[in-house]
């Protein structure tokens, strides 16, 4: 058990440092982050939608591609946490089927229903950020239909442009906790694999986290 908290441990410091150092990136070059790319991206939509006439169709369109999205996602993530419960009834058994070269005793039940925990954990989490980025494009989707001059009223474009930045955020941080179950998975294979999936995430992510040349 201690090689496998040990490895839980590195891969958390591997992605800590990963977050820290994106983010002093972004700080210094904000243009380098897709995040602040999709902000900008989001505001500037917000404002040709509320300063053009008859664009109600385009904006409800566009916000129910988004919703009907995070709610596929939504229910994939509770069609997981249903196969993953159903997986645990089975943990002693498949403990031993996955480790059949004299390793299985090093994996205990109690090891086991931790990564179960922390897999199931990971998926919750992904629901109520699905679930958070639904509510915030519905929210959207009732005030920027509200007519009104934009340099005159900046409290109702500045609501809606932080409601849809919201839902954003939350969609990716739902999307990035789908990415984080795959190392944990991994992890059922031994410790080795959790730090090794840990690092091709990373490398991933550091690709996907750059605005694009």
């Amino acid at each position: 058990m201690s090689y496998d908290m040990g490895a839980f441990a590195v891969s958390c410091l591997l992605v800590l440092i990963y977050y820290l150092c994106l983010g002093r990136r972004s700080r210094r070059e904000p243009n380098s982050s897709v995040y602040a790319l999709n902000v900008r991206v989001r505001e500037q939509w917000i404002d040709m939608v509320m300063r053009k006439g008859n664009m109600e169709i385009l904006a409800v369109q566009t916000l129910r591609n988004s919703v009907m999205a995070a709610s596929f996602m939504a229910s994939t993530s509770i069609l997981l946490i249903i196969g993953t419960l159903n997986i645990s009834e089975k943990i002693g058994q498949w403990a031993l089927d996955w480790h059949p070269y004299g390793l299985a005793h090093t994996f205990s039940t109690e090891l086991w229903q931790i990564k179960l925990g922390l897999l199931l954990l990971n998926f919750f989490i992904a629901f109520f950020c699905f679930s958070m980025a639904i509510r915030f494009y519905n929210h959207v989707g009732y005030m920027i239909n509200l007519h009104t001059d934009v340099s005159a009223n900046g409290d109702l474009y500045k609501q809606n442009c932080a409601y849809l930045n919201r839902a954003g955020n939350y969609y990716t941080f739902g999307t990035r906790t789908f990415f984080f179950s795959l190392p944990i998975i991994l992890w059922f294979l031994g410790p080795y694999f959790l730090v090794l999936a840990t690092l091709a995430l990373i490398a991933g992510l550091s690709m996907l986290d750059k605005v694009p040349s």
